[in-house]
């Protein structure tokens, strides 16, 4: 059991107690609760404009990634007054309640609140395509996100390959495209858009596109959901583009065995990745700050 430690910082004028900080948090490579808050720290000028006016929901495992963790969408007790909620109206179907009704979110705006945030075992960031303008309420989405996820015996070398096809897919219609390995399985590919579509046009034109591949190249690209049909391809994941759905952030890290992160990478590396097995790999923190230095 670790012994519970308390320790006072000041994070851009604001106090924050840090607790538990020799709390290991990925007990395979024995990372602390330290190590992952001096990441979030040190990446903080990266990570931050990427969260910029997102709701953000947590995964959190307040015992380390040994154990249970739990997803968490609304603000907890005890928030600081200083910390940016923004309220979002919900369906039902989306709460326990099965009523419509709103749910709190929290808003990255700052090194004090991605602190505080992380101070509570939030190893995993998880935000949806659109922002909320000044009012907190919910615009248009800025950008479409793609979650290539490989099937065994499919893996990065496979999800690489249709990544190309999907950058040269998107171009065509004057999109340009920019990768991330997941930090788990796959590859996530995000193009930005100019807010003049809303989610659902989003989602039904991510669709048309990963059917389109399917048609194009049926022994490599799956369309459907059922993981019945995805042995040995990669599954086109077009319904994150959906409005209650979130996508892991870039530069966040993933509660698996090994403290992965969601890296962008280069098209050089995808290239490189769709030539050989073992092209590309999933980074994990230290080489992402060795990347971002």
């Amino acid at each position: 059991m670790v012994e519970r430690t308390e320790v006072q910082v000041d994070v851009e004028g604001r106090t924050l107690t840090l607790v538990n900080l020799s709390k290991v948090m990925y007990p395979r490579t024995g990372t602390t609760k330290a190590e992952v808050l001096q990441y979030y720290a040190q990446i903080a000028p990266k990570l931050l404009p990427v969260l910029a006016d997102r709701a953000v929901t947590r995964i959190r495992w307040p015992h380390g990634t040994g154990d249970k963790s739990f997803f968490e969408k609304n603000v907890p007790g005890g928030t600081p007054s200083w910390v940016r909620v923004v309220t979002v109206p919900t369906s039902g179907s989306r709460t326990k309640s099965k009523e419509d009704g709103e749910l709190r979110f929290p808003v990255v705006d700052s090194l004090a609140t991605l602190t505080w945030m992380v101070n509570l075992a939030a190893l995993e960031l998880h935000v949806h395509q659109w922002t909320v303008d000044a009012d907190g309420r919910p615009e248009n989405p800025n950008r479409m996100v793609i979650d290539l996820d490989p099937g065994e015996p499919a893996g990065l070398m496979e999800c690489s390959q249709v990544a190309l096809m999907v950058r040269e897919r998107l171009a065509a219609d004057g999109l340009e495209t920019w990768a991330v390995t997941s930090g788990s399985k796959g590859i996530h590919l995000y193009a930005d858009l100019d807010r003049s579509r809303t989610s659902d046009e989003v989602r039904d034109y991510a669709k048309d596109v990963a059917e389109e591949l399917e048609a194009a190249h049926p022994k490599l690209v799956v369309s459907q959901m059922a993981k019945a049909r995805r042995g040995g391809k990669v599954f086109f994941d077009w319904s994150q583009n959906v409005g209650a759905k979130t996508t892991i952030a870039p530069y966040s890290l993933r509660g698996r065995e090994f403290p992965t992160v969601a890296a962008p990478r280069t098209w050089d590396e995808i290239e490189a990745g769709a030539e050989d097995p073992l092209g590309l790999e999933q980074l994990r923190f230290t080489e992402v700050l060795e990347r971002e230095a």
